[in-house]
């Protein structure tokens, strides 16, 4: 073929035609060809022979060392007045036998299961978690025990302790559960106290059932996480606390104004108090009464008959709603 290109250049057949032509890549053409090879392979005169490599392979799999790394089986192997190579020999045999791998028996853990929750109603569904509040010094903590309805977004409970401990979080549930009622599952991360054996005990002792975020995976307790959030990149939020009353006093202002003042775009920019006491029915009726009598006196400021869907009254209130799910309802 290169031949048939030379012919076609002599000829005056430009190089890019000539190439296209035949089929070839001018490229290739051009590329030097390898040397022949007119003699064997050089074997480096290093290199270990198959019966050598072999008693390498057998000594490692042996009952003495099958449980050891290779640099222990080369310093064992040392001590006892033998030589069979080097510990990248070692590796080069082990790994040419394919069995350069962990050969200690290890723990297989299944994975965990996605945690899939769903509320439709205020009072189903609570999730909590601790978070650090900074002191009046450096490494000084306060911690700040929240618990959220999911469904409404309403703030159940919040307590500020100087310290974490699992008896206060079960305190903290006894009132919650006395004042809102018992709800039907508790969801939290794997902190110590959420895994706590006190807090368990409750739970099981009010036959509420306990609901776990999944290791790292922050996106399993998404409503803790949110309004955390909210809280520490809000304007008032301080740098440091003073002292615990300080930070009680900043907690029980914020959640007042995030049950009674915040209007929550994720319920349909209601008040968590007015879903979670059911005035959110009220309040959307009003807001489209209002939507209606504008819509009337300025029809052509209006591209819809329908109210946004952003004022829509909240439906269900899902942690890892499932896929099928989520299917039925677009579709």
């Amino acid at each position: 073929m290169t031949g048939a290109y030379v012919q076609l250049v002599e000829l005056a057949v430009p190089t890019r035609r000539a190439a296209t032509l035949l089929g070839l890549s001018r490229t290739t053409i051009y590329r030097k060809p390898a040397a022949p090879r007119d003699h064997d392979p050089v074997v480096p005169p290093n290199k270990l022979s198959a019966t050598e490599r072999a008693e390498i392979l057998a000594a490692l799999n042996s009952p003495q060392f099958v449980d050891l790394a290779p640099l222990q089986v080369y310093a064992k192997l040392l001590d006892a007045g033998i030589y069979l190579g080097s510990v990248s020999t070692f590796y080069r045999v082990l790994e040419e036998n394919r069995q350069v791998k962990e050969r200690r028996k290890l723990a297989k853990h299944p994975p965990r299961a996605i945690p899939e929750l769903v509320a439709t109603a205020p009072g189903q569904v609570y999730s909590w978690d601790i978070t650090k509040l900074a002191g009046p010094v450096k490494g000084k903590y306060f911690d700040c025990y929240l618990m959220i309805d999911i469904h409404s977004r309403f703030i159940v409970g919040a307590h500020v302790h100087a310290t974490e401990a699992a008896i206060l979080a079960a305190e903290m549930m006894k009132e919650i559960f006395g004042i809102h009622g018992i709800p039907q599952v508790v969801h939290a991360d794997r902190g110590t106290s959420m895994t706590s054996k006190t807090v368990a005990a409750l739970l099981s002792d009010l036959e509420v059932t306990r609901s776990h975020s999944r290791p790292r995976v922050s996106n399993d307790n998404p409503y803790s996480e949110s309004i955390f959030k909210t809280m520490k990149y809000g304007p008032t939020f301080p740098e440091r606390f003073a002292s615990l009353g300080d930070a009680r006093a900043f907690i029980s202002g914020f959640v007042d104004w995030y049950n009674h003042h915040h209007q929550h775009s994720g319920i349909g920019f209601h008040t968590p108090a007015n879903v979670h006491y059911g005035f959110a029915a009220g309040v959307a009726e009003k807001r489209s009464q209002t939507l209606a009598a504008a819509r009337a006196e300025h029809p052509h400021r209006f591209a819809t008959t329908t109210d946004p869907k952003i004022l829509a009254l909240p439906g269900p209130a899902w942690i890892n709603q499932p896929k099928e799910t989520t299917e039925k309802t677009a579709a």
